[in-house]
């Protein structure tokens, strides 16, 4: 396609979904408009600084700044007269004090942008939302725009993977559009163009399943990594060793390894809320039998996280009280600094609680882990939290973590026990070296 053909994009909302979408988008030769109500975070943006910590994305921010294809704004009006596809990409966390997801930020978004909408034009949502979500807000916007029916929603839901959201996005799996007619489907084309020659399979289907697509990946993913965790249970009950069932369960093609990695379970902004979101939706419209399941993947999530510190106990004989632990992690995942439904934060403020004098080091997430746990001690390093510690616990699998060498760490800690909590360190290795090793669901 030539230049004067490309659609120009808006992206609203600028955290982390958003503000990659806009600079990848960019770095694709697309007209970018970024829009968010944080002002603050535009300016960081606008300065060439990424507010969140995702490798790549600072440097492919910086050449898509200097090349002129992206700008940031806090006005809607600008963003309006810019687009000809606007990504809706804001947050829809849980609701407080329920497992229903919150849709105030984007029904806010739809009411500020829809009333400068006065040419044809499409809105794509990319946040993930109860099914029927679609269909009220594309309501919403033929009510408030100026254009009327002329403006169409489509959805177009992100599969992202914090620590590879650029490859992610510049070369996903697949690409999902959820339309109403056939000019939207080609505006999605078009802003999809450089992606789609690549080979990337598209599935052009209604909105309702486009807002489903994402769910059902997250809540079979969820159920994987959780149904594994459930047979690290039997094993503890048994002497048997999860590690080499998920192995051997791995060579099987129809199950295969991907996300079978026993250990602390999952946390982080979309698995936990996702789930719990689906599940009080599939209530509300009468099918909650159907995903009932979801509710113990959940539950057995959960469990990890108190058998992690059943572990440590049990090392320690019994007791937490005044006994120093070095935590290793405070990212959800290795490659972020999210700490949204952290288990190594949950497993480390736990410990805290119950008298334990602890110290956490993780290698981006500990400005923002001091900000929402200010009660925690942190450190400088591995070995610096290790320092006189009666115990260590790896929480967050980062590849530094990994490659620790035991008689490294055996020069500063106390004594050396070692509960692995991702199952990323060598057993055989560890327990050579002198070190007492251990992991959930092995003997």
């Amino acid at each position: 396609m030539g230049g004067t053909e490309l659609p120009r994009l808006t992206v609203i909302g600028t955290g982390y979904l958003g503000a990659t979408h806009a600079i990848c988008m960019a770095s694709l030769g697309y007209d970018v408009v970024g829009l968010d109500v944080d002002s603050k975070k535009i300016e960081q943006l606008q300065s060439g600084e990424v507010p969140f910590f995702e490798p790549g994305l600072p440097e492919l921010l910086g050449k898509a700044l200097a090349s002129g294809r992206l700008r940031f704004t806090t006005s809607y009006a600008e963003a309006a007269e810019h687009g000809d596809v606007h990504f809706v990409c804001v947050g829809t966390p849980q609701q407080p004090g329920s497992d229903a997801c919150d849709l105030r930020y984007i029904d806010d978004t739809i009411r500020s942008l829809a009333p400068h909408l006065t040419r044809r034009c499409l809105v794509a949502g990319k946040s993930t939302v109860p099914v029927g979500t679609a269909a009220l807000l594309a309501d919403l916007i033929h009510e408030l725009a100026p254009a009327g029916e002329e403006v169409e929603l489509a959805w177009n839901p992100e599969f992202l993977r914090e620590g590879f959201a650029i490859d992610d996005t510049l070369r996903p799996d697949r690409l999902v559009f959820g339309v109403t007619s056939e000019w939207a489907r080609e505006q999605l084309t078009a802003a999809f163009q450089p992606i789609i020659d690549l080979g990337t399979p598209v599935v052009v289907t209604d909105l309702a399943t486009a807002e489903l697509v994402k769910v059902a990946a997250n809540s079979f993913l969820a159920t994987k990594i959780s149904y594994i965790n459930a047979m690290a249970e039997v094993c503890e009950a048994t002497g048997a060793d999860v590690r080499d069932l998920a192995k051997a369960l791995a060579y099987d093609d129809r199950i295969g390894g991907r996300f079978l990695q026993p250990g602390l379970g999952f946390g982080g902004g979309c698995l936990p809320k996702d789930i719990r979101a689906f599940a009080h939706r599939a209530e509300e419209i009468g099918v909650g039998q159907a995903v009932s399941f979801l509710r113990e993947v959940d539950a057995i999530n959960r469990r990890r996280r108190s058998r992690t510190i059943d572990l440590v106990r049990e090392m320690l004989g019994g007791q937490l009280d005044g006994k120093k632990i070095a935590c290793l992690g405070a990212a959800f995942k290795p490659n972020s600094d999210d700490i949204r439904d952290a288990p190594a934060l949950d497993v480390a403020r736990t410990m805290h609680g119950l008298g334990a004098t602890v110290r956490v080091y993780d290698p981006a997430a500990l400005d923002n882990a001091r900000r929402a746990y200010p009660e925690l001690r942190y450190g400088t390093s591995a070995l610096d939290v290790a320092r006189d510690a009666d115990v260590v616990v790896l929480l967050t699998e980062w590849t530094e973590f990994r490659e620790i060498q035991p008689s490294a760490l055996e020069q500063v800690v106390r004594h050396t026990r070692i509960v692995d909590g991702r199952h990323a360190l060598d057993a055989g290795v560890w327990r050579a070296a002198g070190w007492e090793y251990r992991a959930l669901g092995c003997p």
